[in-house]
């Protein structure tokens, strides 16, 4: 696409703005690499496991075999621009699909054609879901021993809401797998050889699988009439549904978010590679297909929408921050609406100030292509905007909008961290703000009691990630201690009290009396705060005092911990005559009476629960459940999956420090295990 093409409508109808999305090893990077290689942006195909590919181009990443931070790349096929982020599928990097499926128009959900639906698969499928995000699924690895392309198609069917439909039908099975049927063309693909590009296409199926084929096509165009009227009229009068009409209501289909199309192939022996991208072309919109997006104008509180229009005012999103090789900040925007230019001001509503773009780039990875000028429906990084972070919006002063922010994470997990030598303290406190400001999951403070700085993040490897990074990238020297859970507190009883801030000094005199009730709430649901009715204040100081309540919980106004699982309500405000009454007055009363408030309702401390599955062969499951149950762990269900068992469970997440060293060594090295957060829960 031309400089001069990327600010009109015609340009956004040619826009795919896409994310490979999956459990961790189910093949994302491995098929992205053959996605580049395919539309000829890259000449050569990377592999994760020789730390050659493109879009893992971290030394972490290359070091360790996986994706940590979510990388975009630009490419063309079939005279559509891609806009393509390949995400983690680790559990601690969580956020990173999260902040990417929040600016993007669609997914690509790659599964393990052994596994089928993993415990990651479900959390990035829930994100998509959050967002809206239409989306195709890959069903990887068709070539392996165990490979099952009904079992995959069953359990994503048993696991997801939307109608999961084949619009393609595997030809061989296991090692002899070497070709599709496309189900909308009725036609067979296959691939041989070793370059992903080389399809053969043949008219018809191969007469020893036509049964089952025309089966799965009778399945989709079955499934597509229960959606769309045109191809239940066909359908019901017994007439044959033709390639264009069952392509446009799958499309429509997709589009709505009622169907997930599913394709299959191996992307490491580069079968099934080009009809994903003509997929993703046919069936995953542009920008142009999308409805309006919706914000708020923070003058007057009310809801506004934006068309996407590259000649409307300007309107864009910040998904990531990252610093640049040479120290300065790079900011990832999606615009969905107006144009930028390298002398554009872009205005940030939340914290009413308005920065000056200085550059834009078109990134590929790790590289950048300048750009003069880029309109809606792209993705850019662009270099200027200081003090804008993760989430926030920018846009054109005169019509300021606020889009919805990016869903957050808190930590679970925290080390102590520290310096070889005095003279470097200074260092990584500048190092850690700048971590911090890249990554909304990561925290860092000064341990009151001891002086030490303490980290806290997703997971182990989360913050093993940074402290390697901190070594390596920032060239500061440290020691970690042992990974300990951040605790958190709750409520066990209802209780009342009231919070007081009086001011008398000089010519300022101001009061404010709070009455709040506090009660436990459902673990899981985090804290709320509801407002009494009648209560004679602004709406304005009502919120401020509300906003107040919720800010202390956060805090940690008992033990240092925060307050989770707790519903307060005001009840009510009292004032005194001659004294002034205000928005910070408010806030500082709803402190001091949620201290007193929580203090009396029996406070208990609360510790981090997360959820397991392990997948390990079935001569070493009675190990396993012991090993799980000795760490306090509670199994909630088992299951068969083919040659294995999956077992799920639930345990405090303290306990499960190391558990892969010693599920390596009741396995012989076969079992496997994830694990993610899931509650807080009384310890």
């Amino acid at each position: 696409m031309g400089e001069r093409d990327r600010t009109t409508l015609k340009s956004m109808r040619r826009i795919r703005n896409i994310g490979i999305i999956a459990h961790i090893d189910a093949g994302k990077t491995t098929l992205t690499e053959r996605l580049l290689f395919t539309t000829g942006r890259t000449h050569k195909m990377g592999e994760v496991h020789d730390g050659e590919a493109v879009m893992d181009y971290m030394v972490q990443e290359q070091e360790r075999g996986i994706t940590i931070t979510s990388a975009v790349t630009s490419f063309e096929w079939d005279g559509c621009e891609m806009h393509l982020v390949d995400t983690p599928g680790h559990v601690d990097f969580t956020v990173e699909v999260e902040r990417s499926l929040r600016v993007l128009d669609g997914a690509v959900v790659v599964f393990d054609g052994v596994s089928g639906v993993e415990p990651q698969s479900e959390t990035v499928w829930r994100q998509a879901d959050k967002y809206g995000v239409p989306r195709l699924a890959f069903i990887n690895k068709m070539d392996r021993v165990g490979a099952d392309f009904e079992m995959s198609m069953k359990s994503m069917r048993e696991r997801f809401t939307q109608r999961i439909l084949a619009i393609q039908f595997p030809v061989g099975v296991e090692s002899a797998f070497h070709g599709a049927v496309d189900l909308v063309g009725w036609k067979t693909l296959r691939w041989n050889g070793d370059d992903p590009r080389d399809t053969q296409v043949d008219d018809g199926v191969p007469p020893e699988i036509e049964m089952e084929a025309r089966q799965a096509r009778d399945d989709l165009v079955a499934g597509i009439a229960d959606f769309d009227e045109a191809v239940a009229d066909l359908y019901l009068n017994g007439v044959e549904v033709g390639p264009v009409e069952l392509e446009a209501a799958v499309r429509r289909a997709c589009i709505d978010g009622k169907v997930v199309p599913v394709l299959c192939g191996s992307a490491l022996r580069n079968k099934g590679v080009p009809p994903v991208l003509d997929a993703v072309v046919r069936y995953l919109p542009s920008p142009l297909d999308l409805p309006p997006v919706r914000g708020v104008d923070p003058r007057t509180g009310e809801s506004v929408e934006m068309a996407h229009d590259p000649n409307g005012p300007l309107c864009a999103l910040v998904y990531k921050v990252q610093i640049a090789d040479e120290g300065r900040r790079l900011t990832y925007l999606r615009i969905y609406s107006g144009r930028i230019d390298e002398k554009s001001d872009a205005y940030n509503p939340g914290r009413k100030l308005t920065e000056k773009i200085s550059r834009i780039f078109l990134m590929h990875a790790k590289d950048r292509r300048r750009l003069e000028e880029v309109g809606a429906g792209n993705i850019v990084g662009v270099l200027g905007l200081k003090l804008t972070s993760t989430g926030e919006t920018v846009c054109a002063p005169a019509h300021p909008i606020v889009l919805e922010s990016i869903g957050s994470y808190e930590p679970v997990i925290s080390i102590a961290i520290e310096t070889e030598s005095q003279a470097d303290r200074e260092r990584l406190d500048t190092t850690l703000r700048r971590i911090a400001d890249e990554d909304p999951t990561f925290r860092f403070r000064e341990d009151p009691d001891t002086g030490q700085t303490v980290m806290s993040g997703m997971g182990e490897l989360h913050l093993d990630v940074v402290a390697d990074r901190i070594r390596r990238d920032f060239g500061v020297p440290v020691r970690v201690g042992r990974p300990e859970v951040v605790y958190a507190e709750t409520v066990g009883r209802t209780a009342e009290a009231s919070g007081i801030c009086e001011i008398e000094h000089d010519e300022t005199r101001v009061f404010a009396r709070l009455f709040l009730r506090v009660e436990p709430a459902a673990r899981g649901v985090g804290s709320t705060c509801a407002v009494a009715v009648g209560i004679p204040l602004h709406a304005s100081l009502l919120e401020a005092a509300r906003t107040g309540v919720l800010d202390a919980l956060k805090g940690g106004v008992l033990h240092g911990l925060t307050l989770t699982d707790v519903q307060a309500c005001i009840l009510g405000v009292e004032t005194r005559e001659g004294f002034l009454i205000d928005e910070t007055s408010l806030k500082i009363a709803a402190m001091n009476a949620v201290k007193e408030a929580c203090a009396a309702a029996a406070p208990a401390r609360l510790e981090p629960i997360g959820v397991i599955e392990v997948t390990c062969p079935s001569e070493s499951m009675g190990e396993v459940l012991g090993g799980i149950q000795a760490r306090r762990g509670v199994i909630e269900a088992m299951e068969d999956r083919g040659p294995v068992k999956v077992i799920m469970a639930t345990a405090p997440i303290e306990r499960m420090f190391g558990y892969a060293t010693e599920l390596r060594s009741s396995s012989q090295g076969r079992a496997t295990f994830s694990l993610r957060f899931a509650r807080y829960d009384v310890s």
